[in-house]
């Protein structure tokens, strides 16, 4: 259902009542996609969400904690320029299409009143935010600039006029008067043909009309439809085949159940987009990064490949000793100048084996050459299988880099891209600058409460692992890591856990690893005091024995809903 029409226009009551005449203060860009608008109204902030993300389009005040870049966009510049302490008069949706229009005034340097609309256009992948001067109707910036080839219907450019999109003409449901749908009702004589002229309904939103026609085709079931949209709630309806749908109401005629229910519609799509938001925020951050982790591992997994072959030909170097010591049995049979000879094997009951020569060589010299090169492949087995070692551990680094990744929130990334940086693989293209801008504290961890009250820890990269591990945590605290699997370091702190407290810990522990959507996931667990860090080892590498080990099964949802921040 998010964002039809009609939910917009059902939205739009509760935006209109938190920051109608509210003064914008602060603009930022998080991401490529999205903006926010901090208002203050009566005293109270309120953080407006705005996200043309082509899969998600969507605008709602948000709590979430979105990290504010260190550099602003041309845009946001523009933005500040025009708007930051600007008064929003008011909020309007245009008819009932994915467009909605804020609408500020503001005083220019010479202290005179100037009016401008944000328009929000929440269509797909044609979404886009647009700043326009409203008296003169002329685009001052947007989000996403459109070149005039891609789009031949109107111009998307500063300077340009704004123009509307084409626009579906359809029936208003929440305007339609009675006597207006007594004639309609006389040219769309069934339910099915009356609700495909509605304008600003999804397909869920059509079904859900075409349940209370069928019922009662009149104007009044037409009315006690529209009031569903009176006072809007966050729903959270499932599919028979297990799939999430948002709704602001809760549907008579479809097959849903529901998931979850707040009054609260804000926080309610807070919440139901977070999942999503949060792995499109962290693409978008972690491209550079995962770019790096993607094109070493191509190149250690074929690094490994040829150390391999290599190793084999080592190992089976004894084929050489063998052909230089039957040459040697035989020089007087080997005539000078040939490049092959045949000779008895006496190791495999004197079948013949070929033997190539060099013709510039002596009998004696292509002897001592089988030998040379024999020596040459055996002394070669222990720096190989030290390469292949070093080859191994280097790939299971970047698999814990990788499992960072897939767990991380936005503000993970910059600590996983200036670990690359510091072991090489990233070039800061700034050496004055200073990698570790941002230190470590426990309010960057994230942190559990079990059921029976204690807390959790968890570390999701590998400075936070160490950390937590080697600095945070209190020696006689329980260390839980998944067995031989990349994951988090996670510290249940308490010095005499339960097995219900370790069993809980261990879920956290293996839900933030490689093995999240895995079933009887081994976690093992010991004191803190016993994990040791070799020297020269790569960040969140540890050694330990004595461990105790634990099978669990993380689900998500048990999960998540014991975290604090």
């Amino acid at each position: 259902m998010p964002f039809d029409g009609l939910f917009i226009h059902s939205l739009l009551k509760t935006l209109t009542t938190n920051l109608k005449k509210a003064r914008l203060s602060k603009i930022y860009q998080p991401f490529d996609n999205d903006l926010i608008l901090i208002f203050r109204n009566q005293g109270i902030n309120y953080k407006l969400l705005i996200s043309i993300n082509a899969q998600h389009p969507r605008m709602h005040i948000t709590t979430k904690n979105i990290i504010n870049p260190d550099t602003a966009s041309t845009f946001v510049m523009v933005l500040r320029k025009y708007l930051e302490g600007a008064i929003l008069n008011e909020i309007k949706q245009v008819g009932m299409e994915r467009i909605i229009n804020l609408y500020f005034s503001n005083r220019n340097e010479f202290g005179d009143e100037t009016n401008f609309v944000l328009s929000v256009e929440l269509m797909g992948r044609h979404s886009n935010v647009i700043l326009y001067n409203k008296a003169t109707n002329k685009i001052i910036d947007l989000l996403k600039r459109i070149n005039p080839e891609d789009n031949r219907v109107r111009l998307l450019l500063p300077h340009a006029d704004y123009q509307l999109p084409p626009l579906i003409t359809g029936i208003d449901g929440s305007t339609i008067t009675q006597s207006e749908f007594g004639r309609l009702l006389a040219k769309y004589t069934t339910p099915l043909d009356m609700v495909n002229k509605f304008n600003g309904l999804d397909s869920d939103d059509k079904k859900e009309l075409l349940g209370y026609f069928n019922n009662d085709f009149s104007f009044d079931a037409l009315k006690l439809f529209m009031s569903n949209f009176d006072k809007p709630q966050g729903y959270v309806l499932q599919t028979v085949n297990h799939q999430n749908k948002f709704f602001c109401y809760r549907p008579r005629y479809l097959n849903l159940y529901v998931v979850l229910q707040s009054e609260d519609i804000n926080k309610a799509l807070d919440d139901f987009y977070q999942d999503m938001a949060n792995k499109e925020w962290v693409r978008q951050k972690a491209k550079a990064v995962e770019n790096v982790v993607n094109n070493e591992n191509k190149k250690l997994s074929r690094k490994l490949i040829k150390l391999q072959k290599q190793l084999d030909s080592a190992e089976n170097s004894t084929e050489f000793r063998i052909k230089g010591e039957i040459l040697n049995v035989y020089l007087s049979s080997v005539k000078p100048g040939i490049t092959t000879i045949s000779l008895p094997n006496y190791y495999d009951e004197n079948k013949p084996i070929n033997i190539k020569l060099d013709p510039a060589l002596s009998p004696a010299k292509n002897a001592q050459k089988y030998f040379v090169k024999y020596q040459k492949l055996r002394n070669s087995i222990k720096f190989i299988k030290e390469q292949i070692k070093l080859t191994q551990d280097n790939l299971a680094y970047f698999d814990t880099i990788q499992t960072a990744i897939n767990n991380a929130e936005p503000q993970d990334i910059a600590l996983i891209r200036e670990e690359l940086i510091n072991q090489g693989y990233i070039r800061q293209h700034n050496k004055n600058n200073n990698l570790r801008k941002k230190k470590i504290t426990a309010d960057n961890i994230a942190c559990f409460t079990l059921t029976s009250g204690k807390k959790v820890w968890v570390g999701k990269n590998n400075y936070q692992n160490d950390w937590l591990t080697l600095k945070k945590a209190d020696k006689r605290f329980l260390w839980l890591h998944v067995k031989n699997i990349p994951g988090s370091h996670v510290i249940l702190q308490d010095i005499e856990p339960t097995m219900a407290d370790i069993k809980e810990a261990a879920e956290i522990a293996a839900y933030f690893s490689k093995a999240r959507y895995s079933a009887n996931v081994v976690v093992d667990y010991i004191t803190v005091k016993k994990i040791k860090k070799p020297k020269g080892a790569k960040p969140g590498f540890v050694i330990y024995t004595g461990q105790k080990s634990i099978s669990v099964t993380p689900i998500k949802e048990n999960i998540l809903c014991k975290r604090d921040n």
